[in-house]
């Protein structure tokens, strides 16, 4: 079992709502009083520390799914591919800027996680508060990802269709051969279509010092920083390389660097199980609720519901069908926010009545396939990434167990059909090494730095936070409650006003804030 991706849930909140609906030298930078400083590039960066940005219009920027805001500028940043050759191929990270309204501090740069996810959009965050007159908004799309140059791609659309419709292999001797062979197969189509070079740079390692090029390119002399999701990864990352270029960090929904894949993998199973009970507990009390009356039998209902799609599609307007994992695929969006539970519910009572369009729907955004058929790059840029920031599993014996655990931390996922065995994952096949290694985060002169975990967030639980805050020596904001990521954008005020309190005076929250 792999994990799944930490893109930020509440940022598909309104698309979803609408399925339910619809069914050479030093670079200059400034201070926050607008004084001019200089910052020392790294030897032979100077050329790419120095650049201006040259801001426009956005037209040719993002897609459909970005929701720029009209007032939003963009341009293109460039920066080495490899930072032990920057004299070698280069790379455009594209980013987006809406400007302050007031007083200014400088940039405040924002990324909603995945990896993969663009983060374009993210200029808008932040709309009618304190953090709309003090800061240009940043947001970015990573290298590989959305409007950055080159792009990560693995898979033409109609592949990505295919795979998706794939019947679900089981784990028998020849169905484990048929997954790697799979593996394999889609591991040479992206060093083919991507090139081995890039492939090889698109990890967090390289983006952290994107991270870094781009602050000093935007003016600022230290980096102000929201992440989100596998954000928190780049924001820790950055503190880890560059601890006297940080101005203030948030991270929210923490991934904790130290865990290895496995026991990622095996916290977010445990970690969604808990939401889908929470779910549960709350639909049998709803009258017509498909998982029955009775929790305790919700697992059991939601088996006998989804079981079926093994051997048969549910029908759907469109005429690929639900498969079986898009069923799933459609249920893990969903249980990203309690906001959605009602469209889950309208899903499965879909499912009940045998159709599946809403779940596909739901399945759709989360692998970014648009209405035109056509796909965002997020699948294959997680893949990438995850790819070359994880340590492989070669390993047969720990993948069994891996696959075995999983079934018992996540039952509502667990489709009965384990042996004990599992394919080697993805990763396994990959044409280029991975660059980077769990380990604990210890960082000397790191300012104070803040963290937000939500107690019952599938995608990257609340105890990965609570390890992070400890790592970075952060604050910790504590938000009680069924979603993954709530800052800014959750209409939390008790979370949004000790954000925006940091990030705009560095006011510490109060120990053991708890909202």
């Amino acid at each position: 079992m792999s994990t799944v991706r930490n893109g930020r849930g509440a940022l598909s909140v309104a698309v979803l709502a609408s399925v339910a609906v619809l069914m050479s030298g030093c670079a200059v930078t400034r201070t926050e009083s607008g004084q001019p400083t200089t910052t020392t590039p790294p030897t032979g960066l100077e050329k790419f520390y120095g650049q201006t940005v040259q801001w426009g219009d956005c037209t040719g920027f993002g897609g459909p799914d970005d929701r720029l805001p009209p007032s939003a500028e963009c341009a293109r940043i460039t920066v080495p591919v490899d930072y032990a050759a920057p004299e070698g191929a280069t790379a455009q990270i594209a980013i987006s800027r809406t400007r302050a309204t007031g007083r200014r501090i400088g940039s405040l740069v924002m990324n909603p996680g995945g990896p993969g996810e663009s983060g374009l959009g993210l200029s808008s965050l932040g709309n009618k508060t304190e953090l709309a007159e003090r800061f240009d908004r940043i947001g970015f799309d990573p290298r590989g990802i959305g409007s950055s140059l080159p792009t990560i791609v693995c898979q033409t659309p109609q592949e990505q269709d295919a795979e998706r419709a794939e019947p679900e292999e089981d784990y028998t001797p020849a169905g484990i051969a048929d997954a790697e062979a799979d593996n394999r197969r889609y591991a040479d189509r992206c060093a083919e279509r991507t090139g081995k070079e890039f492939l090889a740079h698109v990890g967090t390692r390289e983006v952290v010092q994107d991270l870094d090029v781009m602050r000093a390119a935007l003016g600022d002399e230290k980096l102000t920083y929201v992440g989100y999701s596998y954000g928190t990864k780049i924001g820790s990352a950055y503190a880890e390389k560059f601890p006297d270029r940080v101005r203030a960090l948030v991270l929210d929904g923490a991934i904790d660097s130290s865990q290895d894949p496995v026991q990622e993998s095996l916290r977010q199973a445990a970690g969604f199980q808990k939401v889908f009970d929470a779910y549960a507990a709350d639909c049998v009390q709803q009258p017509g609720c498909p998982l029955g009356s009775d929790p305790a039998q919700a697992v059991a209902r939601f088996r006998a519901l989804v079981n079926p799609l093994w051997d048969k599609p549910a029908q759907t307007t469109d005429p690929r069908g639900l498969t079986y994992g898009d069923a799933l695929t459609g249920v893990r969006q969903a249980l990203y926010t309690d906001e959605l539970w009602k469209v889950l519910t309208l899903g499965l009572s879909e499912l009940r009545d045998g159709r599946g369009d809403t779940l596909l729907a739901l399945a759709d955004l989360y692998d970014g396939r648009r209405d035109d058929g056509t796909y965002t790059n997020t699948t294959d840029a997680f893949n990438a990434i995850r790819c070359v920031d994880d340590p492989r599993i070669t390993d047969r014996a720990v993948t069994g167990r891996q696959d075995a655990e999983y079934r018992k931390a996540a039952p509502f996922l667990d489709d009965g059909r384990g042996t004990g065995a599992a394919p080697l994952e993805l990763c396994t096949a990959w044409p280029v090494p991975n660059t980077s290694e769990p380990h604990r985060i210890a960082v000397a002169g790191l300012p104070k730095t803040v963290v937000v975990s939500t107690t019952e967030d599938p995608a990257t639980p609340y105890q990965a936070g609570v390890d992070l805050a400890a790592q970075l020596g952060a604050a910790l904001i504590t938000y009680q409650g069924n979603r993954h990521t709530v800052a800014l954008a959750g209409g939390v005020p008790c979370v949004d006003d000790a954000v925006i309190a940091y990030l705009v005076d560095l006011t510490e929250p109060a120990p053991g804030l708890t909202c």
